[in-house]
């Protein structure tokens, strides 16, 4: 056995710098091979043979396909994804303003999601085969079940139509956008910064009953695992040891359950938290969210392919991030795990 050293660490971003190759070459695959045409999208479907062959070129889709990707991945290294047809305004740009809007409204579901879930699962696994247990899988089982753009439609129609006790679509009232500085993108923080509280408390209407319906979904997923990892903790040696000794529920979970079950959880939360990242498209359509699920959607359906190609990759590169920083939060929540087999 050995240290987990320098060495290692630059071996596992290594593997993150050839999965994100795979990525790009992934991306571009699908940018040739799906059936929507750019050139098209950016001329018209009437325009004249050559007016069409002068767009191709100037795309660059007339080279051979190894020179295009080498175009393309050049361009990525300057921080150049196109020009998106929906805006006229560089992907990168439109990408900045968009993707706080799902950030803020993902971070939000996976901290109500993790507040609630992992105490249900723990609950629900003390507990086990009674009325908590069976309440805990029941409300798991319909969260893991029922499509969210189902919910959010119901939640509008009760909440917001019904009961008007939320916001409705978007991020604010009317007449309430683009008053504040967008300094980080996302609202709730820009209007604090700004000193608006108006603003803030209407952006807190209007976003609760969306990271409300996507936290439901992802606590599903972490209440069950949550469950699973405690039950599993729960016939281990020390928690018998622990219980014959008088120890109460609560020092046995705080002492002993949390720290054994966090590894676990590091990977259920992160995979949640990008899950939501991706899945914030549909809820983003039934709440007309301006994120980068809904940019994505109206980039496809005029066939975009710089703006879904830019998407594509970002949530790529989200999903390998989390999982590399998970990856990292092992060494610091399990000792064992820094020492690797020579």
């Amino acid at each position: 056995m050995r240290e987990f050293t320098g060495a290692e660490l630059a071996k596992r971003i290594g593997q993150l710098l050839v999965s994100l190759f795979v990525l790009l070459v992934f991306t571009f695959v699908i940018g040739r091979v799906l059936p929507a045409d750019p050139v098209g999208a950016v001329v018209g479907e009437l325009a004249d043979p050559a007016a069409y062959a002068a767009m191709r070129a100037r795309l660059g889709l007339d080279l051979p396909l190894l020179q295009q990707f080498w175009i393309y991945l050049t361009s990525l290294l300057h921080g150049d994804l196109g020009t998106a047809i929906l805006t006229g305004n560089p992907v990168t740009k439109d990408l900045g303003e968009a993707f706080p809007a799902t950030l803020e409204v993902a971070t939000l579901a996976i901290i109500l999601s993790t507040l609630i879930g992992v105490p249900l699962g723990m609950l629900a696994a003390f507990f086990r085969d009674t009325w908590i247990d069976r309440t805990a899988r029941v409300v798991a089982l319909v969260g893991h079940s029922i499509p969210v753009f189902w919910f959010g439609i119901v939640g509008l129609v009760i909440f917001y139509a019904t009961l008007n006790w939320v916001g409705g679509p978007g991020r604010v009232d009317v007449y309430l956008e683009g008053l504040v500085e967008p300094r980080t993108g996302l609202l709730l923080v820009d209007s604090l910064l700004a000193g608006d509280t108006e603003t803030f408390w209407n952006a807190v209407h209007h976003i609760i009953l969306p990271a409300s319906i996507l936290a439901y979904s992802a606590m599903a997923y972490i209440t069950r695992m949550t469950r699973a990892f405690t039950l599993e903790q729960l016939n281990q040696d020390y928690v018998v040891a622990a219980r014959a000794k008088g120890a109460s529920n609560g020092r046995i979970i705080l002492r002993h359950l949390a720290p054994n079950i966090a590894v676990q959880l590091v990977t259920v939360l992160a995979i949640s938290y990008g899950a939501l990242l991706e899945g914030a498209v549909v809820t983003e359509i039934v709440f007309s969210w301006p994120g980068i699920g809904q940019y994505m959607t109206n980039a496809l359906m005029i066939g975009d392919m710089n703006a879904i190609l830019a998407g594509t990759l970002v949530i790529g590169v989200i999903f390998m991030a989390l999982n590399f920083l998970s990856d990292l939060a092992y060494l610091v929540l399990d000792p064992r795990t820094r020492e690797v087999r020579a």
